[in-house]
């Protein structure tokens, strides 16, 4: 998994920073999560390549997490797309986008397929067979969700160098060897252990996008152990009774979130205009959890390499 920040703070974009938005790539499949206005513009600096992006994924209808959407899709049609666009968001959104378009009388060349969100259960929201994705139910002032991206288990790799030393053993038979079965012959006298001829799997990793949000320890069983956690922290916990008010987290409470789902790193994101260094909110939250990272507009995150 490689994450690229597109955008980071909150309500208005500003001359130097954009709204939310996210590009997940998955074993070269490129996910867009949220998209706030300029997302686009975002995208052609992160030399991204449209046609590769058929899932977007939006957490709620506020505007700094949507208004980029219809200019996207926009810009889709002039470029003549013809694939499937898969968008999830809550529901209202199909509306939402569908009134643009006839406002504006664009000719639709592509198909969008629209997925609205109702529930507040976590539920599986796309699967293809290398990949999950769910739902995580959040406390917003509106209908809000987050996303977890869960690889799904991956095949052993062969050891062609042990295999080799058993000239019984043929193509046919890797399949079943990256399963992680025994090999054993027809007549079922010869086992050859699997620990033998492959090696173990790659890592399989996950992510876990929580945008807006006020503090919600029940997500906790959701996000546990994954690689990467983005939790929104729009606040420092100096202002804890404002976040509270205004449905948001502080960071001090995002590394508590982080720390009691045991996550191996943390994003931190979605901050207030009122701060210019966002230092501070590094600094609290390492107080609770010291993998904590500061994002950077059009930095890309590679898991492996964290």
């Amino acid at each position: 998994m490689k994450l690229t920040i597109l955008g980071f703070n909150s309500a208005i974009p500003t001359i130097n920073s954009h709204p939310s938005a996210q590009l997940l790539d998955i074993q070269e499949n490129l996910f867009l999560i949220d998209c706030g206005e300029g997302t686009q513009v975002q995208l052609r600096r992160a030399k991204a390549k449209f046609s590769k992006i058929n899932h977007i994924f939006i957490s709620h209808l506020h505007g700094d997490h949507v208004f980029g959407l219809i200019g996207l899709i926009s810009t889709f049609l002039l470029l003549g797309r013809e694939n499937i666009l898969n968008i999830y968001g809550p529901k209202g959104i199909k509306m939402f986008i569908e009134n643009q378009l006839s406002l504006t009388e664009s000719y639709q060349i592509f198909k969008l397929n629209f997925v609205e969100l109702s529930s507040k259960d976590s539920q599986l929201i796309y699967e293809d067979n290398k990949l999950t994705v769910h739902t995580i139910p959040l406390d917003h002032r509106v209908y809000t969700n987050g996303f977890i991206f869960k690889e799904k288990a991956k095949p052993k790799r062969l050891n062609i160098e042990s295999i080799n030393q058993y000239p019984q053993i043929e193509v046919c038979d890797y399949h079943n060897l990256k399963l992680g079965k025994d090999w054993v012959s027809e007549d079922g006298k010869t086992t050859i252990s699997n620990e033998k001829l492959t090696y173990e799997a790659k890592h399989s990793y996950s992510y876990a996008y929580c945008s807006d949000t006020s503090y919600k320890p029940d997500i906790i069983d959701l996000i546990k152990d994954v690689d990467v956690l983005y939790h929104e922290s729009t606040f420092l916990n100096d202002l804890e009774d404002l976040a509270r008010k205004t449905k948001h987290s502080t960071a001090l409470e995002a590394a508590k979130i982080a720390k009691k789902a045991k996550v191996k790193h943390l994003i931190l994101g979605h901050f207030s205009n009122r701060y210019s260094d966002f230092s501070v909110f590094k600094e609290e939250a390492e107080t609770i959890f010291p993998s904590t990272l500061l994002p950077r507009e059009l930095e890309t995150f590679d898991f492996e390499k964290m």
